[in-house]
């Protein structure tokens, strides 16, 4: 794998243009029944929009979620199918993995204008990035991660997002937890932290004059279903 800074086409942050005070908050890992509503409502009481980077598996399982997404103005990006670790899986197992989900959220909901991929783990391999370019999506990263899916308080999350944040950056959170790590009954698999940072964090960035937005359509993408 390369290191991030030697992948010119990885974003990290995104500006759309001079004098611009955009915040992207993007969500990884649903969608979940328990949690994405929530952070959905959350949402749309602030006139809010986001990305949902989702799992194939659970869009699958919950297209009503992956409708809803679309038809409250968010964004939805493909995480993988089963978000497995992509340095494990040979060019099939990641063709597959990216290509099933892309097939799985149009099915969904066709009107998704599905653009952006975001690697399970940020692990940009080679064969994830040249699937990405040939299924037309834009790869994108992060530039703050506060880790909620540790849970390390709701105040940490706030601190950290609030600490770091600048026009055009980059929020990773996460409104599940993927397959190979959900139990029903764990803790960690909630995300009662992330939602109730996200009722502060909302309000204060607004007061900070950001304007929070699900991430912009790409200007140019491939014509490779």
């Amino acid at each position: 794998m390369r290191p991030l800074s030697c992948i010119p086409e990885l974003r990290g942050e995104c500006g759309e243009g001079a004098g611009d005070r955009t915040v992207y908050l993007t969500f990884d890992d649903g969608p979940n029944p328990r949690c994405t509503p929530d952070i959905l409502d959350l949402l749309a009481e602030n006139r809010a929009s986001a990305t949902f980077f989702v799992v194939g598996a659970y869009a699958a399982e919950h297209p009503e979620l992956v409708r809803r997404m679309v038809a409250e103005g968010h964004r939805v990006g493909n995480h993988t199918m089963t978000h497995r670790e992509p340095s494990e899986c040979h060019l099939g197992q990641v063709q597959y993995e990216i290509l099933e989900t892309n097939r799985v959220v149009r099915l969904a909901c066709p009107e998704a204008s599905l653009a952006h991929m975001r690697a399970p783990y940020g692990n940009w391999t080679e064969q994830v990035l040249t699937t990405c370019a040939r299924a037309g999506l834009t790869p994108v990263h992060w530039s703050i991660d506060p880790q909620d899916w540790s849970r390390p308080g709701v105040e940490a999350i706030v601190d950290t997002v609030m600490a770091s944040v600048r026009p055009g950056s980059i929020v990773l959170l996460h409104d599940a937890c993927p397959p190979n790590e959900f139990s029903p009954n764990a803790e960690a698999g909630q995300r009662d932290q992330t939602l109730n940072a996200l009722s502060r964090l909302i309000p204060e960035l607004h007061e900070r004059g950001f304007a929070i937005r699900s991430l912009p359509q790409p200007t140019e993408q491939s014509d490779i279903p």
